[in-house]
């Protein structure tokens, strides 16, 4: 990191629980009901008006507690900002809902009745990664506690379960996802990433998540490999315990309650904590339009959000996202705290020389490996071909060989030499092993 201390390191949630209500302490639910409020301002958990609004009371109860007249004058909804857009009506039907429904609900219940409302969106959970179809359409590849979904425009095209899926491979910029569904019913979908890097994090982020949501225990996790005949590729095994034992692992928890600061927090550059002061909407007043929360700017929103995947280059200066992480680390936007598994905001570090030496490497690696496998399959050919025309099969085709002086000489001069001085080492090693 070339910058100066102090750097800044911001966290983010790498699994999402599949029942957030079955976490323990209520301090993990506060944690994960700020992960999911920053999907919800980034424009990864896209919903219907109806349950944005109901979102958003839910955060200002938590945060500014029950409505009251002398505190919250007539559009006070409207000095937040819970999504990337949001209409006038919005921001009334929000203070409607918060006025009249939940009053008397602590933070704690409130958080907890927004994670459980999050929790029944089709995009909770979402880690979205930019690809292309076969047709060359965009699409988000994403992973989700219960599936690999795909997602093109607004719209959820392709959800299927981690049981269905039975293998994930990737080549270049190519991703492979191998599907078994009822009925026997294979298929085979296929994407295009942005760059190699891109489908290499892509695959490793399809492994980890399938690992932590699909196995029993962490001893069944195996390492999983994209090589092929002529390739090594790349090898991975996902590390450290499944969903399944670590909710095993909290039920078991027993210590006193940790105290939980909620207005303690540092307020977020990029989703300002309402507790922390008052924002305006960086959306003028006159400019706004009803939008329809489900179809706000679709989810090419996300390209501006704190996205994880590294669709950069190391030996490339243009990105058209942020930089990458070995993980689910979020990348935001210049400003904003992508809330990654862990990052520092500042520029990043490495030059062109050992990523141009890395990849010359790689490509003789490969064309040294390339040519090994041709030698062996061609030594191997070879032995076949001898051995069968050395052998008694009376076939048209190994006469017409056997006649050939060519194969007369080779028999006689190199063939029968090689059998018999093979034949007199293994005597002298049956004799050796007898001896002793």
């Amino acid at each position: 990191m070339r910058a100066q201390p102090p750097f800044t390191m911001c966290f983010r949630v790498k699994f999402y629980p599949t029942d957030p209500a079955a976490l323990k302490e209520e301090i993990t639910r506060y944690l994960v009901f700020l992960q999911i409020k920053r999907d919800l301002y980034h424009g990864r958990l896209l919903c219907k008006t109806s349950d944005a609004a109901l979102l958003a009371a839910y955060i200002l109860q938590a945060e500014i507690g029950d409505y009251d007249p002398g505190k919250h004058p007539e559009g006070y909804s409207s000095k937040f900002q819970f999504f990337p857009k949001h209409s006038e009506k919005l921001e009334r039907k929000i203070a409607e809902i918060h006025k009249s429904e939940l009053s008397g609900q602590t933070p704690a219940t409130s958080e907890l009745n927004f994670l459980r409302k999050a929790q029944t969106l089709e995009t909770y959970g979402v880690d979205p990664h930019p690809c292309k179809d076969v047709s060359g359409n965009a699409a988000f590849l994403a992973f989700t506690p219960f599936g690999f979904v795909v997602l093109q425009g607004n719209k959820r095209v392709h959800f299927i379960k981690w049981n269905e899926v039975t293998k994930m491979k990737f080549e270049g910029k190519t991703f492979y996802l191998y599907v078994s569904q009822k009925e026997e019913k294979k298929i085979v979908l296929t994407y295009f990433a942005p760059t190699p890097e891109a489908c290499k994090h892509l695959w490793k982020c399809g492994i980890e998540n399938q690992a932590f949501y699909k196995l029993e225990k962490s001893s069944q996790v195996r390492t999983v490999s994209s090589s092929n005949l002529f390739f090594k590729g790349s090898r991975f095994r996902y590390s450290g315990r499944v969903a399944k034992e670590v909710m095993e692992s909290s039920a078991k928890i027993k210590r006193e309650p940790p105290e939980i600061h909620r207005a303690g927090l540092v307020p977020s550059r990029s989703c300002p904590s309402i507790t922390h002061g008052p924002r305006l909407s960086s959306v003028p007043r006159t400019r706004r339009r009803a939008v329809h929360i489900s179809i706000m700017e679709g989810l090419e929103s996300l390209r501006d959000s704190a996205h994880s995947t590294p669709v950069r280059s190391a030996s490339h200066g243009d990105a058209f996202a942020g930089p990458g992480r070995s993980g689910r680390a979020g990348a935001g936007p210049p400003g904003a705290e992508g809330e990654g598994e862990l990052r520092a905001l500042c520029p990043g570090a490495g030059g062109l020389g050992p990523a141009q030496a890395q990849q010359v490497n790689k490509f003789v690696l490969s064309v040294l490996r390339l040519l090994l496998v041709t030698v062996g399959l061609l030594f191997v050919l070879l032995l076949l071909l001898i051995v069968l025309t050395e052998s008694d099969l009376d076939t048209a085709f190994f006469r017409d060989i056997r006649q050939t002086p060519e194969f007369e000489q080779f028999h006689y001069q190199y063939f029968c030499p090689l059998r018999r001085w093979f034949a007199c080492k293994l005597r002298a090693v049956v004799n050796l092993l007898i001896d002793t």
